[in-house]
């Protein structure tokens, strides 16, 4: 499998913008990130609509390709859902605010509070909540393909709204071309 991105560089690189308001942070992470990865991270910071698992929030689409995807994900007034149980690996890395989570047989929740990384193992589902405002960092790694009907299912049993889908759809198909055309899968 084709990676460019490791899971502690990530937090680090959270980590060191986690006292700037949440636009500047959002902004200084693609910048570091396009410093440090050049070519791999997206020129614009673009927010679409995420309804999956149940929870809804915005993500904008720093990177993604056929093996690895890096987005900020989160919401201004908390949300909750499903984690979904994937091939790939999942890593959250909290920027402001909590993620609550638990998995099957947990009886006490996990709390990820800014800076923290949240791993979620490939084959592994989990419960979250977002309470209140929460933006993360979110990096997978794995065959991303799988994950898009997951991603989009609540489009077609809840939301009926089909701009995020063509929206979120054509970021991506842009970014992995682009990636493909470098030679990264």
């Amino acid at each position: 499998m084709s990676t460019v991105f490791e899971p502690e560089v990530l937090q680090a690189v959270a980590r060191s913008v986690l006292d700037l308001p949440t636009a500047d942070k959002v902004e200084a992470i693609r910048k570091k990130l396009a410093e440090r990865y050049p070519g791999h991270i997206r020129s614009r910071v673009d927010w679409v609509f995420n309804n999956a698992g149940g929870a809804m929030g915005q993500m904008c689409v720093l990177h993604a390709s056929i093996t690895e995807y890096v987005i900020v994900f989160g919401s201004p007034i908390g949300t909750e859902g499903y984690s979904g149980r994937f091939s790939a690996e999942d890593w959250f890395i909290i920027l402001e605010g909590e993620q609550w989570a638990y998995a099957e047989g947990d009886l006490e929740r996990n709390v990820y509070r800014a800076g923290d990384m949240h791993r979620l193992p490939r084959g592994q589902a989990r419960g979250y909540r977002m309470p209140d405002k929460c933006f993360a960092l979110e990096y997978a790694r794995g065959f991303i393909p799988q994950m898009l009907p997951f991603g989009f299912a609540d489009t077609f049993t809840s939301t009926l709204d089909f701009v995020p889908l063509v929206r979120t759809m054509a970021i991506y198909t842009k970014a992995v071309v682009g990636e493909l055309v470098r030679g990264k899968i």
